[in-house]
């Protein structure tokens, strides 16, 4: 099962690319535009520790786009290459971490609850990335993805926004965290079945620590 926003990726690619050249027009790199989502996401970590919900989602949403445009950049240019994929994808863990990390010194979320969806969350995309280091299958699957988890959270402080009697943001991050821990789950249930088959054991290979 795909995430339902990666259903129109392909979409999203194609409509994507005419910004990418006007940020090469402009002199601006993959790189340079991955660095920019990565600050956008320390600022929007500090607004929400200061409960600045509005600030934070303007923030997050910048965020979003640098990190699209990164992309389209990339592929607008012809120079995507394996390093920055790799490079955008600890931009997006850290991002993560800034975001979340921010809520958390807000005080409005225990801090165990943001540490079990950090964990939900960097363990989804790790189990993605030691799949598709087999060079066996593309393994962009699951209950959730990046994207949909981002969008859940600003639900959730625009909710927060309007109703403040209720621990909306906290409940937004319980949930991404059951989520998070589900897409894992889904995604290394579905590596096993594409490597090694239903009902069937494999050999073991490489079990020493990452």
């Amino acid at each position: 099962m795909l995430p339902f926003l990666a259903r129109f990726r392909e979409i999203y690619e194609q409509s994507s690319l005419p910004l990418g050249r006007i940020c090469l027009k402009l002199g601006l790199s993959p790189d340079m535009l991955t660095y920019a989502s990565l600050g956008f996401s320390a600022i929007a970590g500090y607004a929400l520790s200061q409960q600045l919900y509005a600030w934070g989602i303007a923030w997050i949403l910048l965020m979003g786009f640098a990190d699209m445009l990164d992309g389209a950049t990339a592929r607008a240019g012809g120079t995507a290459n394996a390093y920055g994929t790799v490079l955008d994808h600890v931009s997006d863990r850290y991002a993560e971490f800034f975001v979340l990390g921010g809520i958390m010194l807000s005080g409005v979320v225990a801090a165990e609850w943001v540490l079990f969806t950090l964990f939900g969350m960097v363990m989804a995309s790790y189990v993605r990335a030691r799949a598709e280091s087999t060079k066996l299958l593309s393994c962009n699957v699951g209950f959730a993805g990046r994207q949909e988890k981002l969008g859940l959270l600003i639900l959730g402080m625009a909710g927060q926004m309007f109703l403040r009697e209720v621990a909306l943001i906290e409940w937004t991050v319980i949930t991404i965290g059951v989520v998070s821990h589900i897409t894992a789950v889904q995604r290394l249930a579905y590596t096993r079945r594409m490597i090694i088959g239903p009902g069937r054991r494999g050999l073991r290979k490489g079990s020493g620590a990452a």
